[in-house]
């Protein structure tokens, strides 16, 4: 186990995964809570996007912590491409609970304040989480390559 605690990007991911969890859970509460008060039995629908999406990033934030483990780069590059991971999906959950929190909208884009703004997020979001995610990836291929 100390090895993997002596690497900054695995520890950083599987500390986020278990704050991605313990959101899960307590939105899972928040959700069933909701739908336990409403006579359709139905929860926001941003309330039960912030719980799948927080399960989803815990064991998401698991893979990237395997990935950041085995990846060949040098720690301060595989800190900086799990770093992005985590922020976004952070990100994303946090703005899931505003958004059931307000219950306003089942759709986030079609009914944004800032539209522009929203879609130059979202492009940003992709590039960062698939780029942080290919870097660790590629770190991990070239480590099977070179261990033949």
């Amino acid at each position: 186990m100390q090895v993997i605690l002596d690497q900054v990007a695995p520890v950083l991911a599987i500390s986020c995964a278990g704050v991605f969890f313990m959101s899960a859970l307590l939105t899972g509460f928040w959700k069933f809570s909701c739908m336990m008060a409403s006579g359709e039995c139905k929860a926001p629908y941003y309330v039960d996007i912030a719980h799948r999406a927080s399960l989803m990033y815990a064991y998401g934030a698991l893979l990237v912590a395997v990935f950041a483990y085995f990846s060949i780069f040098s720690s301060f590059v595989n800190t900086l491409a799990t770093m992005a991971l985590m922020l976004f999906f952070s990100l994303a959950i946090v703005k899931y609970i505003v958004l059931g929190r307000a219950n306003k909208t089942n759709n986030q884009f079609r009914d944004s304040e800032n539209p522009r703004a929203d879609r130059k997020l979202l492009v940003i979001v992709g590039l960062s989480e698939t780029l942080g995610f290919a870097v660790l990836l590629l770190g991990f291929a070239l480590g099977l390559i070179r261990a033949d």
